[in-house]
């Protein structure tokens, strides 16, 4: 009885406390506040009276539903059936067809026979002469050609006749202009970029020219552009364009059909060598070209006064201001009665005649040293480039590194050439004028000697 009792007290207190709840939410929404059971009780019994009347509208809208879902899903399950159906019906379609196409290219492949074969030919020679025309210098004269070489060379399907014919008619038409020497005007891309139509000679697929030179065709865009440097054979082309009927001149042609001529343009001349040396490169031209001038300039100066020496050789009794030689004699008729006072007179006097004679020889001297200096200064100057272009790029396109070799390789050469000149011009200049200097010694030599006879001479005829 006692534990009856306890769940019933238990029971009981569990009820207060969910009566509690509940009516703390509905005083919450009513904001009206319970103080009593009898208002709680109340409470409890409108709030199940509202829950059922919700949960009987659930059950009735779910009961709507219901049949509606029902008649979604029979109306998916015949739509499905209709789409099988028709799913079968494009099978069979497909199988019919399928099995009709067989026959249908069967029937083809025996109509055909041969002309397969001949489709790849089409395609393959049509391929082949638009390359070939591409990069025809024909190509300048007659931009466009009868057949469209291009949709025939991707063509899916047999050729018809009109192309076939026109095929034939451009190869033909090709193989007969390479072999003719046709006069045109075309227009022809100048030195500055610049368009001017001029009367343009083709020679073949070879060589293109006018009364300028040599022509360039740039098979990129199929035009013809004037070279900016021409060939040595260049000077042929006026002959050859000025022959007249029935008479035949030499002209050069290029058989490698512009490669010769794009080595033209490569290969600098010598004024590009000379840009090539760089700052170092004209340095050393201007050290030569001033050794030359001063050596060419005492040459001149040299051989004058040797003229005059030897005048003045004919007639030592009659010295002359003009040349070293008769100032030096001029000495020896002052009114000297010693030797030693004589010789050295005269020793003073070539002394002094001595650096007029070997002037400005110690800097062609210099010139001629420091051009192979200067021409080694450009060599490391270049071979620093060419490591430095290295550790840019890498080694793997040579044309980076080639413009400091080509540095490098011209200034030695352009030292090599400027002192081997500068060598041999100081070697004449100073041969020159040690024989002049060598011309008074011997003079002097003689004068001496005669002074020294003659004041003998006196002597003896004043003893007698």
């Amino acid at each position: 009885m006692t534990f009856l009792k306890n769940t019933l007290t238990n029971i009981i207190k569990v009820s207060l406390l969910v009566l509690l709840s509940i009516s703390h939410l509905q005083a919450a929404e009513t904001e009206k506040p319970v103080t009593t059971l009898e208002g709680l009780l109340q409470q409890v019994q409108q709030f199940q009276k509202q829950e059922s009347a919700i949960n009987k509208q659930r059950e009735a809208q779910f009961s709507a539903n219901k049949q509606q879902q029902k008649n979604v899903l029979n109306q998916a399950k015949a739509e499905l059936k209709a789409q099988q159906k028709r799913a079968d019906a494009l099978k069979g379609s497909f199988d019919k067809n399928e099995k009709r196409l067989g026959e249908k290219e069967d029937e083809l492949r025996l109509r055909v026979g041969n002309l397969g074969e001949m489709f790849g030919v089409v395609r393959q020679v049509a391929d082949d002469l638009n390359g070939t025309l591409l990069t025809s210098l024909t190509r300048a004269e007659k931009p466009t050609r009868s057949a469209d070489l291009d949709r025939l060379s991707q063509a899916k399907e047999l050729p018809s006749i009109q192309e076939l014919q026109n095929l034939w008619l451009t190869l033909q038409e090709e193989m007969t202009l390479t072999g003719q020497i046709s006069q045109f005007n075309a227009l022809v891309v100048q030195n500055d970029g610049s368009e001017k139509e001029q009367l343009v000679t083709r020679i073949g697929a070879f060589t293109a020219l006018t009364e300028e030179g040599y022509l360039r065709f740039d098979e990129e865009n199929g035009r013809l552009i004037s070279m900016a440097r021409q060939p040595a054979q260049a000077g042929l082309i006026d002959d050859y364009l000025s022959a007249s009927d029935g008479k035949m001149n030499a002209i050069a042609i290029d058989p490698t059909r512009g490669a010769l001529l794009g080595l033209v343009l490569s290969n600098p001349d010598l004024i590009g060598r000379i840009k090539q040396g760089a700052l170092v490169g004209y340095i050393i031209i201007a050290i030569a070209i001033i050794g030359l001038l001063l050596a060419a300039w005492r040459l001149i100066a040299l051989f004058s006064i040797r003229k005059k020496v030897e005048a003045q050789i004919k007639q030592l009794d009659k010295p002359k201001d003009d040349n070293p030689l008769g100032r030096v004699l001029a000495v020896a008729t002052d009114d000297i009665t010693d030797q030693e006072t004589l010789e050295l007179k005269i020793d003073e006097a070539i002394l002094k005649e001595v650096p007029s004679l070997e002037k400005v020889q110690s800097m062609i001297k210099l010139f001629a040293a420091i051009a192979p200096l200067l021409g080694l200064l450009g060599t490391v100057t270049g071979m620093i480039a060419t490591f430095q272009a290295i550790t840019n790029f890498g080694t793997g396109d040579p044309k980076l590194m080639a413009g400091g070799i080509s540095q490098a390789l011209i200034t030695t050469v352009l030292g090599l050439v400027a002192a081997i000149p500068l060598l041999l011009s100081h070697n004449l200049v100073s041969s020159q004028s040690k024989r002049l200097v060598q011309i008074l010694d011997e003079q002097a030599a003689g004068l001496i000697a005669t002074a020294m006879e003659g004041r003998k001479t006196k002597t003896a005829n004043k003893e007698d």
